[in-house]
């Protein structure tokens, strides 16, 4: 094992030096909360492929496909539908923007006072992500040094806060790139072949294992519609996703660099499918889906080539750990911390102006340069939020057990709270703020009572949630008056890409 352990530790090394790097370029609030907003296809299509496929997505994939065939790989793969629509039909506008959060879109759409209860719906969604990402550390850490639950997390924990913290979403960005080549070597080019040929190719699978094994629909059509409830939707909508949306240099790379980033992460359901059916012909009792990835990589693979899967391993959990860190700080700091302390009415960032079209502080920003300024000190708080919440997200990690509850409880609070008032203020003209509000209390409400009625796992939660939600919606927006024209009128030229001020591009170069 001393080749694996050192493949490992080299990975980690690089990206405590991919944080260093980011720390020299993070030199503007946009530099390091979007990537100075420069990300060419190239960049984008990788780290957009390397936030949405995490843990879940690859553990959790493997652990789908030990279970279930090849229909386990749904649960990816309505991941991949949903970045798959976001670029196609959203991201253009989105990108266009030039917002920091999601919030600051509906204060933006809806003339102000839906972002702070919004930034609390959101806030809460990407910590609990962020921790279900941090717990599985454990996981990987334990296979690697058999090491103690609480000792793996703090190690991969401290690793990601570190890097985020330096550099922003720079770091996070070039770490994401290593990440993403990583997986596809680890996973796609070594593990799959690999997997296939030592469980004795597709003919064997199909005489050892039951013929629902290799039907597309055997998990059941009524978990496929709630993946495509909760995932689809929850990539149209998540702080985490948006966020990687507004690194594009242009909605052209939104659109084409997410389409690619998509289609990825369909073939990636696939892969994981087909390893977790050859671990069930090879290893048919295991105690746990889930040991399916570790114990094929442990036991099957190479010296070598098992620690480079292993870090392509741990490369997805921290893709979407750093994404969900970032987006939870970005979030607390800007739609949570910023309103309560009442600089509302100081601060010239998207959103912030009632919808009047005051203007964006990001070519502001990037053009303080070295960091003097009022530039330099949002960058120090935005780093110091992230440290913060990583402290957080950590002792969280360390006090809660079941990840598979969490995430659902996050994902159920998200889709059910903020899908309807985001869709319906990107669609639907005569919605109105008072409408939003009330989409997201009624909706988060009722799927927070129903998960204690009925469980947290049940499939009813997210039904009715959003069910209720949009019905509050369209009630409350159609008998309230509907959005002033000023804010309607300064809401299209922002959709249009001619109410912010652009990030000054001289300074550093464009990247592909």
């Amino acid at each position: 094992m001393a080749v694996d352990y050192a493949v490992i530790v080299v990975y980690l090394a690089g990206m405590l030096a991919m944080g260093w790097w980011g720390m020299r370029r993070a030199k503007s609030k946009s530099d390091f909360l979007v990537a100075g907003r420069r990300l060419g296809p190239w960049m984008y299509s990788g780290t957009m492929a390397a936030i949405v496929l995490g843990g879940a997505s690859t553990i959790g994939g493997v652990g789908l496909g030990y279970t279930n065939g090849l229909s386990g790989a749904w649960m990816v793969f309505t991941i991949g539908l949903g970045l798959l629509a976001l670029s196609l039909f959203f991201s253009a506008r989105i990108a266009r923007l030039k917002v920091y959060t999601v919030s600051e879109m509906l204060d933006l759409r809806y003339g102000g006072k839906a972002g702070l209860i919004s930034g609390v719906v959101m806030w809460a969604y990407t910590l609990m992500l962020a921790v279900t990402s941090t717990i599985a550390y454990a996981t990987i850490f334990d296979v690697l040094f058999d090491m103690d639950r609480t000792v793996a997390i703090i190690l991969g924990g401290v690793i990601v806060v570190a890097y985020s913290t330096l550099g922003g979403m720079w770091s996070i960005t070039l770490t994401d790139m290593v990440q993403f080549v990583v997986k596809t070597i680890g996973v796609l080019l070594l593990l799959l072949p690999i997997a296939v040929v030592k469980a004795g190719g597709f003919a064997e699978m199909k005489a050892r294992l039951p013929h629902e094994y290799f039907t597309p629909f055997g998990i059941g059509g009524q978990t496929i519609f709630t993946y495509v409830l909760i995932y689809t939707f929850g990539m149209l909508i998540g702080q985490d996703i948006w966020q990687r949306v507004f690194t594009a240099r242009g909605d052209k790379v939104a659109r084409y660099g997410g389409t690619v980033a998509g289609t990825y992460c369909l073939v990636y359901a696939v892969a994981g499918a087909v390893i977790g059916t050859a671990a069930k012909v090879m290893y048919p009792h295991l105690t746990s889906p889930d040991d399916a990835f570790a114990t094929i990589v442990k036991d099957e693979l190479p010296i070598g080539v098992r620690g480079l899967v292993l870090a392509a391993a741990l490369a997805a959990v921290m893709s979407t750990s750093s994404g969900a860190l970032i987006a939870c700080a970005t979030v607390a700091n800007n739609d949570i911390w910023s309103r309560l302390r009442g600089s509302r009415g100081r601060r010239k960032d998207a959103g912030y102006g009632e919808g009047q079209g005051e203007g964006h502080d990001e070519g502001q920003d990037a053009g303080q340069g070295e960091g003097q300024g009022e530039g330099h000190d949002e960058v120090r708080g935005n780093r110091a939020f992230i440290l913060v919440m990583g402290v957080v997200v950590i002792a969280i990690a360390i006090a809660l057990n079941n990840v598979v509850e969490a995430l659902t409880v996050a994902y159920n609070l998200l889709v059910a709270g903020l899908l309807v008032p985001i869709l319906g203020g990107l669609l639907w003209r005569r919605g109105t703020v008072y409408g939003a509000l009330a989409a997201i209390t009624v909706g988060g409400l009722t799927v927070v009572g129903l998960m204690i009625g009925y469980g947290v796992l049940a499939n009813e939660p997210i039904y009715y949630g959003l069910l209720s939600s949009l019905a509050a919606y369209l009630v409350g927006s159609l008998v309230t008056r509907p959005t002033d024209a000023a804010v309607l009128a300064a809401w299209r030229e922002r959709v249009a890409g001619r109410g912010a001020e652009e990030p000054d591009r001289e300074a550093v170069p464009a990247h592909s």
